[in-house]
């Protein structure tokens, strides 16, 4: 833990309490150097918090507001967001330097700038966010469940939803079954696949994928097979898609192996840390389809709304995320947590 200064907010910008936080593994990658090596780091990007107070030129936002930072913006007017065909504002990008847009921060450590892992650092009791990258939520939403779909779970629910657009009646495999591939079940089931198989080397995550609509699990944790090699043995052909939800290079040529020659489609939407990963060419060569994805295609101010809204509706098993809860202080046991076989969300609470 670290007292640290936290400047008020440009004309631009809101100041956040945070009233919640959540671990990502983008986090620990964070720590590694992706997607930026700038050091002194605050991490955390998946949370919830109220408005502090905002910069002069905020008009659409007050105090008291509840909000989800993002790291992604939705201009709406750029050619990307007219386009409909992708998530990624032209406009309003993803920012991978670690500084607010104008390339600077509003956090500091004596004296010294600190950096954070993209848009704004969430496991901080107050964070400066451009009104750009923050949607406004229902303040009576679970401040866990919050926190989850700030990130992780839509990301994967996107890529079924958005990226994939999943046909009814089609078969599914997910690779990886944390907080993403659940969430990637989820709009599998949502779209109506008629099979939906959780691939994954921890047994104990076959439970949870058929709380949120897995209908198959496969172990991956077989000697001199592949993954693909697993799924084709149970599917005969592959499947239509196949979402990659764990970001270990290898699995990427893996993903398009397990769909169907000639029309599979494999989207990809794990983030791991090696930039340049080795890729089979004949995965791809024989007509099948590989998609890269941020948050899953969802859009910040159209998409998330959506999914906050069936949140708040229950539709979703959003409580099987929430495994482990630390206070702020102990923050450091969250790591020791996620290597626990049963964790699936570690729940900062602030």
């Amino acid at each position: 833990m670290e007292e640290i200064q936290v400047e008020p907010p440009k004309a631009t910008e809101v100041r956040v309490k945070m009233l919640g936080s959540s671990v990502c593994h983008t986090d620990i990658s964070s720590l590694k150097g992706f997607p930026h090596n700038q050091f002194p780091l605050a991490l955390g990007h998946e949370g919830i918090g109220v408005i502090e107070s905002v910069g002069d030129e905020v008009t659409n936002l007050k105090e008291g507001d509840f909000i989800l930072p993002t790291y992604i913006g939705e201009c709406g007017e750029c050619e990307n967001c007219v386009s409909e065909k992708t998530n990624l504002c032209l406009t309003h990008p993803v920012r991978l330097t670690g500084l607010m847009p104008d390339n600077t921060s509003r956090l500091s450590v004596r004296g010294q700038p600190l950096y954070h892992v993209l848009s704004c650092a969430t496991w901080s009791e107050y964070v400066v966010v451009d009104i750009n990258y923050l949607v406004k939520v229902d303040p009576t939403i679970d401040l866990a469940y919050a926190s989850f779909i700030s990130c992780g779970f839509s990301t994967g629910y996107g890529a079924s939803w958005k990226e994939a657009d999943i046909q009814r009646g089609s078969t599914v495999a997910v690779f990886g079954l944390g907080a993403v591939g659940l969430g990637a079940i989820s709009g599998a089931k949502m779209m109506g696949a008629s099979q939906i198989i959780g691939v994954d080397k921890n047994v104990m995550k076959k439970e949870k994928g058929e709380a949120f609509g897995m209908t198959h699990f496969i172990h991956s944790n077989v000697p001199d097979k592949s993954a693909s090699d697993l799924v084709k043995e149970f599917t005969g052909r592959g499947v239509d898609y196949c979402i990659e939800c764990t970001g270990v290079a290898p699995l990427l040529t893996e993903s398009l192996e397990a769909t169907k020659v000639g029309t599979g489609k494999a989207i990809s939407v794990g983030i791991g840390v090696e930039l340049v990963v080795p890729f089979g060419l004949l995965g791809i060569l024989f007509g099948r389809t590989l998609k890269g994805s941020v948050l899953g295609g969802i859009k910040t101010k159209t998409d998330i709304a959506t999914i906050v809204n069936k949140c708040q509706k229950e539709e979703f098993p959003l409580h099987e995320l929430h495994t482990h809860e630390v206070p702020f202080v102990d923050i450091g046991k969250a790591f020791e947590l996620l290597k626990e076989p049963d964790c699936v969300k570690v729940v900062i609470k602030m």
